[in-house]
Formats: structure tokens, sequence, C-alpha cells
């Protein structure tokens, strides 16, 4: 009987290998979630805000490697308090950017939704916006203004939605109005995740029908996934809420590189910047974060 040949061999066992380094990385992300519910239980009460970030930042870095996602280095020198923008591809961008720099988030309430991660979510100082009405993102922007002037970082998500991170969607302008209000400065943040060649990483994004629980299994099957976030120029609050989304969505097109988006597609609706959880799904839940 003829020897299998190195071809078969390969093409038995990197799949077999892929599968088990899957299941490797599937157990520890439901250590870590259940040791970050205990935290967060029974320090959180007890800690202040200084120990809180730091325990947000130190759980989101080991959540990233633990899902083996590198992220690129970066020199983080941001004010304690300003309201941070960013394109968003998938529910893993919030660990990927708390990793880089401890900051408060404001999600769509079905982000709550999620499998224990959407109760981390809640119990960890996250701003929610209702869905439905101008009044809901008003009292959002007011609760942003309030945090940012209590000295927070505040990262929003202007398309209000994920893409699979070729292109960016038009931004929404409503949230913006807190970093007026606030006086704080507007950072914009350019995201994108590449494979081991450089090219764009298909894994990480989180659109369409996709389930939470598919996503979860993408990145964790996929190998030498790189986030890499850049902080460009920052924005001072001297202008309107719609011209403020015109320079951070052209600033973040120029520096991934996409077509820039026309400026009468900019919105100023109620779903403003908040991450898209999408339909609850059973036991799966909803979409990006």
């Amino acid at each position: 009987m003829p020897l299998p040949s190195i071809y078969c061999v390969h093409s038995v066992l990197v799949p077999l290998f892929r599968d088990i380094r899957a299941a490797w990385r599937l157990i520890h992300v439901v250590w870590l979630v259940l040791r970050g519910i205990a935290t967060v239980r029974i320090c959180f009460p007890r800690w202040g805000a200084v120990q809180q970030r730091a325990m947000k930042q130190a759980w989101s870095r080991r959540l990233v490697e633990v899902l083996g996602v590198r992220i690129d280095p970066c020199d983080v020198q941001l004010p304690a308090s300003t309201l941070i923008v960013c394109n968003h591809i998938s529910w893993l961008d919030v660990f990927v950017m708390n990793a880089l720099t401890p900051t408060t988030f404001v999600c769509k309430d079905e982000v709550k939704d999620w499998p224990a991660l959407g109760w981390l979510v809640e119990h960890s100082g996250t701003l929610f916006i209702e869905r439905g009405s101008r009044a809901a993102a008003a009292r959002s922007a007011q609760a942003m203004t309030m945090r940012l002037t209590g000295g927070e970082r505040i990262a929003v998500f202007p398309e209000g939605t994920t893409t699979q991170g070729s292109s960016m969607l038009p931004f929404r302008a409503a949230l913006f109005q807190a970093a007026i209000d606030a006086q704080v400065s507007v950072q914009p943040a350019s995201l994108r995740y590449r494979d081991a060649t450089g090219a764009r990483s298909h894994a990480p994004a989180y659109d369409g029908d996709l389930s939470f629980g598919q996503s979860m299994l993408n990145i964790v099957r996929a190998s030498g996934i790189h986030a890499e976030i850049r902080f460009l120029e920052a924005l001072a609050p001297t202008c309107g809420r719609r011209e403020l989304a015109r320079l951070s969505e052209a600033a973040i097109t120029r520096d991934l590189g996409f077509m820039p988006i026309p400026e009468e597609q900019i919105l100023d609706d109620e779903l403003a910047a908040a991450p898209d959880a999408g339909s609850p799904l059973p036991a799966d839940a909803a979409r990006a974060a």
C-alpha cells in the first residue's frame, strides 16, 4: 500500500490543528469571561474609577490575546476627556480599543443580549442608547456630556452599524453634540484588520446575517490577525455637529484609502453613533458592539 502523500497529510492535519486551536481558544474565552463577571460583581463596587479602568484594559488585552489577535504598537497619548470616533467592523472593535486605552463606549440596548459578554459590557460603565426617537438620542447625548465633563474618555461608532472593512457608511452626527456641549476634542481613529500576509482580514467582520457565535468561530479559527488603530489629528469643538461628523469621516476615509462619502449623506438621527446589535438570535443574540 502506498504511503499517503505529503499533500494528503497536510490537508488532514492543518484543518485538525485549526479546530484544536479554535477549541482551545474558546475554552480560554469562556474562562476569561467567567473571571471577568466575578471581578465585576465582587471587586467593582469597592474599586474607584482608576482601578476599574485599569482592570478593563488588562482584561481586554487578555481577551484579544486569547482570540489570537495581535494589536500593532500605537503610541497612545490622548486627553483624559475626549470623544473618540472610529469606523466599525466587528464586536471585537470595542475590546481592541479598550486594550489600547480604557474607554467608555456608547452601545445600543441590544448589546445587553450578548451571551455573557453582554452582561460584562452592561456592568462595566457602558452607556446605552435607545432606538426609535430623537428624544432618546438627546438623552444619550446629555449622559455623554456629563461623563465627558467629568473627565471620562468616550468612544462611538458614527456609522451606526458594522461593515466588511472595505468601505465606510455615512456618519451620523447627533452624538457629536456631546463633544460640543462638554467642550472636549473629537478624536478620529481609523481601524483595520490584516492577516499574516498584510492583506485585509475578513475573519473579524461582523455584518449581514452572521450570528455572534459564527463571528466568534471565524475569529478563533483564523491565524495571524493583526489589528491596527491609528489616532488621527484631533478636532476642536468649534463648529456644528454635522461639520464635526464630516471632518471626522473625511479624515478616517482618507487614512484608510476609501472613496470620500458625499457630504449630503451625513445623517442626523436617533441611531447616531451607537454600534448596531442587529436582531436578537436564540442564545446567540445580537450584532456588533
